[in-house]
Formats: C-alpha cells, structure tokens, sequence
C-alpha cells in the first residue's frame, strides 16, 4: 500500500512517471538481471547503469523509487529490497494508467555492483534488428513472444526526437498524417534531438493503440514497425492491435517472466538501506 499511494501521488504530480516507472524495471531486468543495479550511482569501484548511453538523460524515476524505499525504511526497516520496489512500482504504474494487474513475487535482493559496460551489450536498442532484439530477449530466458508484448509498454510515454529523426526524414515511411505531425514536433535540426515525441496517441492510457498504429504504419521506432514486418510477430501485432484483453493477458505473464530474470534471493546480494548505493 505504501508503494501504490507513492506510484499514485507521483503520478497525479506528473503523468509521464507511470511510463518512467515500467522503463526502469525493464532496463533493471535486461542488464544482469532484476538486481537494483540501475539504481546504483557511479563509486570508485565501478560506473553505474545510470550513465550508459541508454539510460543517462533518458531513464528517469529514480528520485520517486528514493523517496518509496525512505517510506518502506520507516514501515519495515531492511525489509523490503529496492528490486522489490521497482517491481512492484512497475505493476502499479501499469494498472494505474488502466493495464492489467499481475501478481509480483517478493523477496529478490539488491545486486553489490553494476556494469555501464553491459547497459550497450545487454539493452535492446530501438535501432537494432529485429533479429538481434530477440536475441538479447532469448539470452534472458525471454521469447519472441515476449519481446511483441513487452513492446507493447510503449504504449505509455514519450521518445526523444533523436531516436526517430531517420525515420522522419531520411527514410520517411510513416503514414503522412502521423509524419506530418512528427516533422513538426521533431524539425530537422539539432535544436530539437532533445524534444518528445509521443510514443502513441495516448501516451497517459495502457491501452492497445501501440499496435493499431504499427498495422498502420504508424509506429514511432524503428523497432517498433519492424515488428509488422516478420510473419510471426507481424501475426502477433495484428491479433493484439483487435483484441486488447488478449494483450493485457499476455502483457501480464511476460511481465511475470520479466521480473524472475537473474534475481537474487537466500544469501545473494543484500537489501539496500539507500537505492543508491550499496550498505
């Protein structure tokens, strides 16, 4: 309850949060397992996650994940772990913004160290092949089932305009409505690489729009359409784009899936007083 009022005040302050939330979970889970390493600031032993090119001006949340873990310290002191926190702040953000609900498992511990290095090699990236996503996916125990549905959490949030210019201008292949309203928020100049675009119409609601707009030929990332143009996952993007409760189903057991990768229990790892750093 502590975790859902927090989730729940930091999104009535600020909307985008809920899509912050999902995506350090995520970005938690795909670098050496859900450990709380992306949580962890630079030391003189190690360069923390929160630098890597992927993540540094981009992953975002963790001040609300701080001020969580002060208020489970109070209620239950060296109780509850940081990757818990972030797993379950994931669940609430989802069924705050209208997504299914799915059952978190507790009692992972918080990782000793992080690994900036391995942000590039383990992270998918929005310009990789579609063949190359789905390998980083199936090192994680994951599928390419996995990897249509939790492409699907882009239907919350924003992408910076860095990340699509080439798709806007370069190799224009948007539908012309939607490439029209993106050349304005992300014109052709440097000024703008910093600007949001919205990753769907709806970027405040879990929904399955994210998938109506790759059917047609309207999804924002490369990775994005990419995924219409593989017989199997293309088939997969259809089915979810006409039926959203099939989604959110599946939505939730990979999210499942998700939150099992390399956690750390028994002896292994420690809970964290302060995400930040290590005890």
């Amino acid at each position: 309850m502590i975790i859902r009022y927090s989730v729940w005040s930091a999104f009535k302050n600020e909307s985008r949060i809920a899509a912050s939330l999902l995506r350090l979970h995520f970005h938690d889970c795909l670098v050496n397992g859900c450990e709380g390493s992306i949580l962890l600031d630079d030391t003189i032993d190690f360069k923390g996650e929160k630098n890597a090119p992927a993540n540094r001006n981009s992953a975002r949340g963790y001040e609300v994940i701080d001020s969580i873990k002060a208020e489970v310290e109070k209620a239950c002191p060296s109780t509850v772990s940081c990757t818990d926190i972030l797993a379950l702040a994931a669940r609430e953000a989802v069924v705050m913004t209208g997504g299914p609900y799915w059952p978190v498992s507790l009692g992972r511990r918080d990782g000793l160290t992080a690994n900036q290095a391995a942000v590039a090699q383990e992270l998918p990236s929005p310009i990789e092949s579609l063949d190359d996503i789905t390998a980083k996916f199936t090192s994680k125990g994951l599928d390419v089932k996995d990897v249509v549905v939790l492409s699907g959490a882009h239907t919350l949030g924003f992408a910076q305009c860095f990340l699509i210019k080439r798709r806007l201008f370069n190799y224009p292949a948007l539908e012309s409505s939607a490439l029209t309203s993106l050349q304005g928020m992300c014109p052709n100049k440097d000024a703008s690489n910093a600007n949001l675009a919205p990753l769907d119409s709806t970027t405040t609601r879990f929904d399955n729009s994210y998938y109506t707009n790759i059917v047609n030929n309207a999804g924002l990332l490369d990775s994005d359409q990419a995924l219409l143009m593989n017989p199997t996952t293309g088939e997969m993007v259809r089915s979810y784009s006409s039926n959203p409760y099939q989604f959110y189903s599946d939505f939730a057991a990979s999210m499942v899936k998700l939150s099992s990768v390399g956690v750390l229990t028994g002896k292994n790892g420690e809970i964290r007083k302060k995400c930040g750093s290590v005890n």
